[in-house]
């Protein structure tokens, strides 16, 4: 009874009430449901403490004891700062946080001679003030989550001023594309009539292909050092597998992943004939830093005094050495260009912009509704940026949710079409090793929560894939 009342409440309040009422419960429902799954896969890490029957082959006890460690660990700290994030995002519409930093920018564009007609300049302030609220607010948490979480379980490489540099430098690069574009986009949007969604919807399609395009060239070399792999077998190996299925291979890169973590990864880049792949240097036996350090703590050739400290050494060795051998990083590139020769790649693409173009449609349709301005606080202006903001983030949350579900799905489904690629090409051997190699690398648990993986894991967990890949391999 106590709940119809309370609902009966809610219809007889004015719109705007209701509208922010309703994305304030939509938002802790979320919270909710992502807090519930993630206690659901919490207790997973709390009481499987032996390795599974089914993963003694793959996972040795004291590799699957550190990474329930670190999972437990990365939990808490997102259950930590998950709750910070809402309770921010909740204080910030409650006290009318976003209507009180337009006036502030408003307050700034006067200062320097620029009355409420400059909209688009204004527009650009808040969003820097927006932005770097976010990046001050942020800090506190990446500190922690990079020099005690990870330095604890061993994947930290940067020191802080490192960190901190990096820092600045994404903060600064960020601005340098995002207040161009949206000044550009909202420019469109003032002046494009009837049709600005199609135009806004098309302009936003080309800054997104010209940002991956430069991506790899100009943008990554700012924070990463990419240097071309050397020639040799694996260079080699990998032309003549990128040929035999008629990838346009132009280059292939090592990216010094290790300055900053010792997580490792793989891909690929670059539109028509003009594809480069990218290579970790974590992921590579020979290169891995973390090997090399290993080899000079171990002398390689243990003198005859230090006999009896070898066993330390080989335990070290054992413990440390990272990364696949050639043929594994063959299988892992298998996989990624079985992505490529699949077309998914494009469908992604294709999907995104669906979505977009759905979105700047609803969003001609509804910016003209007064009352999602004065709901979020905005009585007597309307702009633009505000309305992008309020619809695209607040309004489109429940949709935005069930696409990131689907996608999810989705993604598994292109993961596991991509392991049979790999399989097709000979190479099931080489990416079922190389996928328990990875997994020790980045220290993954690979018991999960079923509710929790169908919601969250874009990828399919370890053990699903390696049964996948068993039977060809066994064959």
């Amino acid at each position: 009874m106590g709940m119809w009342a309370s609902l009966d409440a809610l219809w007889e309040m004015p719109a705007e009430k209701r509208i922010f009422g309703a994305v304030l419960l939509f938002s802790w429902t979320v919270y909710v449901w992502e807090t519930f799954l993630a206690q659901r896969q919490r207790r997973i890490y709390k009481t499987t403490t032996q390795v599974p029957p089914e993963l003694g082959q793959i996972m040795d006890s004291e590799t699957f004891e550190k990474s329930r460690l670190y999972q437990l660990d990365k939990s808490t700290f997102s259950f930590w700062s998950g709750l910070y994030s809402e309770i921010e995002g909740t204080l910030i519409l409650l006290f009318g946080g976003i209507p009180y930093l337009w006036r502030l920018s408003g307050r700034f564009c006067g200062y320097a001679g620029f009355g409420p007609e400059y909209e688009i300049t204004q527009s650009l302030v808040f969003l820097l003030l927006a932005t770097l609220f976010s990046a001050l607010t942020g800090l506190p948490w990446s500190l922690y989550n990079t020099f005690v979480i990870e330095e604890k379980h061993g994947f930290n490489q940067q020191t802080l001023g490192f960190f901190m540099k990096d820092a600045i430098k994404k903060f600064v690069v960020t601005q340098c594309i995002l207040l161009p574009v949206s000044s550009l986009l909202l420019y469109i949007i003032k002046i494009g009539g009837d049709y600005f969604f199609i135009y806004a919807w098309l302009f936003t399609l080309v800054v997104s292909l010209v940002l991956v395009t430069i991506y790899a060239d100009y943008i990554a070399p700012l924070f990463d050092k990419f240097t071309p792999l050397p020639e040799g077998k694996l260079k080699e190996e990998i032309e003549v597998m990128a040929k035999s299925i008629d990838f346009p291979l132009t280059k292939v890169y090592v990216v010094e992943g290790s300055k900053r973590s010792s997580h490792s990864n793989a891909y690929f880049y670059g539109f028509f004939k003009n594809k480069r792949i990218v290579l970790f240097d974590t992921l590579l036996e020979e290169y891995s830093v973390l090997n090399k350090d290993i080899q000079e703590d171990s002398g390689m050739e243990p003198r005859k005094e230090d006999e009896g400290n070898s066993e330390e050494i080989k335990a070290k060795v054992k413990n440390k050495k990272q990364g696949c051998k050639n043929e594994e990083v063959l299988a892992v590139l298998g996989h990624e260009l079985g992505h490529w020769k699949l077309g998914h790649t494009v469908k992604n693409i294709i999907i995104s912009q669906m979505n977009s173009f759905l979105c700047f449609f609803l969003f001609a349709v509804l910016i003209g509704r007064k009352e999602l301005f004065a709901a979020f606080g905005f009585y007597d202006s309307q702009p633009t940026l505000i309305g992008l903001l309020i619809i695209f983030q607040f309004i489109f949350s429940p949709y935005n949710e069930v696409l990131s579900f689907c996608l999810t799905v989705l993604s598994r489904r292109f993961e596991f079409q991509a392991d049979a690629f790999a399989k097709k090409l000979g190479k099931a051997k080489d990416l079922y090793s190389a996928l328990i190699k990875l997994n020790k690398d980045n220290l993954g648990f690979p018991v999960s929560d079923w509710l929790f993986s169908m919601w969250h894991y874009s990828h399919p967990p370890l053990l699903e894939r390696l049964q996948a890949l068993k039977s060809t391999k066994q064959h």
